[in-house]
């Protein structure tokens, strides 16, 4: 049986085309279709329902330590209103789920992948001590607002998250709503993430959507966005058995910090280099390349596969992202992906596609 998120009535009254994903009905477009989502998104500003998304609180004053001791980042570093993007990783040095985490005055709060939900869930309350309290937040729903009209949107109602920076939250009012908004997001454009309970989702969706700038998006347009903005998803570029060096997250370490799982080996790929690395590729004819798709060179040799592929509405093209053998992933490099048999010229490039827009 499928789960609906509070705004499942909402999503059918505006027409979406719903698909089954993590075990939810979620909206994938609307009547205007994907490509018409991605671009009003990239001018203007998109409302995206990801209340499929996991939302729980580690609480306590060991809270961030603990914590700490699961990922390769700083965490106790973090001031409160401060987020970071990390990684749980395995004893092996693979991504158990990459997540969100925001300090917050009683601890921490933490989003996770909905795919991801139940057993980040199980994991981290098997490895807190005694000496934090792990809540699950199931009546809290998420939406995000992004585009470079969202901080103007916000601004109408409230002052104090529309003065965020990147990575930066804090709770606050919409027309008396109560609510917690993140300057972050998952586009590449400026935006925010907002947190409220289920009973007043629908409230707010509506008064949001309302703004002239702002149109609702489903998943497709999601996934184009965050593909361009070269970012990560989870089962594709990250995965249990890919470690965040070959991810190419090697950012969110932590100087000197070794007492997480699967250091030993991260650690060791940090110095030595690993053998694969995440890249970007420009596809050279108008045939997409999808996930999955076996990358060769010039002799035909396999060299890497493709984790992520879609038509770019922004570059008017395909593009995709590969895990590739460190040594042919040389922006310029010109590769061959295989679909159907059938050789497609892809040229390596750096990520992200297209220039990131966060306000820093």
């Amino acid at each position: 049986m499928l789960k609906q998120t509070p705004l499942y009535p909402l999503h059918l009254k505006l027409g979406a085309k719903m698909v089954a994903f993590a075990g939810y009905e979620m909206p994938v477009h609307y009547s205007q279709g994907i490509i018409h989502e991605h671009l009003h998104c990239r001018s203007h500003a998109g409302f995206f329902d990801i209340s499929h998304m996991g939302q729980c609180l580690v609480l306590g004053d060991n809270a961030a330590s603990e914590l700490e001791q699961l990922t390769p980042s700083d965490i106790t570093g973090l001031k409160t209103g401060a987020q970071k993007y990390t990684v749980l990783t395995n004893s092996e040095g693979g991504i158990i789920d990459d997540i969100i985490i925001t300090r917050i005055d009683s601890g921490l709060m933490i989003i996770v992948n909905a795919a991801c939900k139940d057993k980040d869930f199980k994991y981290l309350e098997s490895r807190l001590s005694g000496r934090c309290t792990f809540k699950e937040l199931p009546d809290q729903a998420l939406f995000a607002l992004q585009g470079p009209a969202a901080a103007t949107v916000i601004a109408r109602f409230s002052k104090q998250a529309a003065g965020l920076s990147f990575m930066q939250a804090c709770a606050t009012e919409i027309n008396e709503i109560a609510c917690t908004l993140s300057r972050c997001g998952y586009t590449g454009e400026d935006g925010f993430e907002i947190s409220v309970a289920n009973q007043d989702a629908q409230q707010l969706a509506k008064l949001l959507l309302a703004e002239d700038e702002v149109e609702a998006m489903g998943l497709g347009a999601r996934d184009t966005l965050r593909l361009e903005a070269g970012l990560c998803l989870y089962g594709h570029e990250l995965t249990e058995a890919i470690t965040p060096v070959e991810a190419g997250l090697q950012w969110l370490f932590k100087k000197g910090h070794d007492q997480f799982p699967g250091a030993d080996k991260i650690l060791n790929l940090l110095q030595q280099g690993s053998e694969k690395i995440r890249a970007g590729l420009l596809v050279e004819s108008k045939v997409p390349v999808r996930e999955g798709s076996v990358v060769v060179n010039d002799e035909d040799k396999i060299v890497g596969y493709v984790t992520s592929g879609s038509f770019s509405p922004s570059l008017n093209k395909p593009i995709a992202m590969a895990l590739l053998d460190r040594n042919v992933a040389c922006p310029g490099n010109t590769l061959h992906a295989l679909v159907r048999n059938r050789k497609v010229a892809v040229t390596v490039t750096k990520l992200p596609f297209i220039t990131h827009r966060y306000l820093r």
